[in-house]
């Protein structure tokens, strides 16, 4: 089989290292690529820029913030993509609530809290058992301090502004996987369930013991639900 071209859409604010095993594994049967989503405050930017430089065709997969950044592209250009994975996201707006946190940790990153923030959402971000997985968080904070304080506000800008995309879900006609940890505290399976049921002929994945970061959690699991999506007919 030849190679597919194969886009991965990291989270906020995270970078190509969320996607490490999946670009390293994936390799003998795509060619996966990674964009940096950090220098736009708009989910519509950040899907431009993702246009601008993807090749014609593409097989699409984003978690948390990448999925929404996905469903824009979708919207944009859904004749460009060949497949579609939604990881840990979710299709809805910003709720008040939700906005309110935001702007309270963008303004504690701003006054030079910025490290703080990151390792109190680290709580959230990760299956609890996962907290005490050094290497893992680690690695997640070190992709925090290379987005850094100027790209985690525009990207939480991005996220605060984001349209509602559950109108849109319907229309998505290329294969779908829309896969979520069960124990995702941040984008919880009832939003994964509500995204599949609107998508016609999606498949709905949970992983167990799993929270918000699946590709880095359960990257074996993740990897292996990504090939098979990548090769079904």
């Amino acid at each position: 089989m030849s190679e597919q071209n194969l886009i991965l859409l990291p989270g906020m604010p995270l970078d190509a290292a969320l996607w490490a095993h999946q670009t390293r594994h994936l390799a003998d049967v795509a060619d996966p690529q990674v964009p940096d989503l950090s220098g736009d405050d708009s989910v519509a930017a950040m899907a431009e820029r993702v246009l601008d430089s993807a090749p014609e065709r593409f097989a699409l997969a984003g978690l948390s913030m990448g999925g929404y950044v996905a469903l824009e592209i979708l919207r944009c250009a859904p004749e460009r993509v060949t497949r579609l994975a939604l990881l840990d996201t979710n299709a809805r707006p910003d709720t008040a609530e939700q906005t309110a946190t935001r702007r309270e940790a963008m303004a504690l990153a701003l006054q030079g809290k910025y490290r703080q923030v990151m390792q109190a959402g680290m709580a959230r971000m990760v299956h609890p058992d996962r907290l005490a997985d050094r290497p893992l968080v680690e690695s997640a904070l070190a992709q925090m301090e290379r987005v850094g304080v100027d790209g985690y506000i525009r990207e939480q800008t991005a996220i605060i502004t984001r349209p509602d995309s559950r109108p849109r879900l319907a229309a998505i006609a290329c294969p779908t996987l829309v896969l979520c940890g069960r124990q995702d505290a941040l984008t919880p399976p009832a939003l994964h369930e509500e995204m599949a049921e609107a998508i016609p002929g999606a498949r709905l994945v949970l992983i167990e013991e799993c929270g918000h970061l699946s590709a880095m959690e359960q990257p074996q699991a993740v990897t292996a639900l990504l090939r098979d999506w990548l090769l079904r007919p």
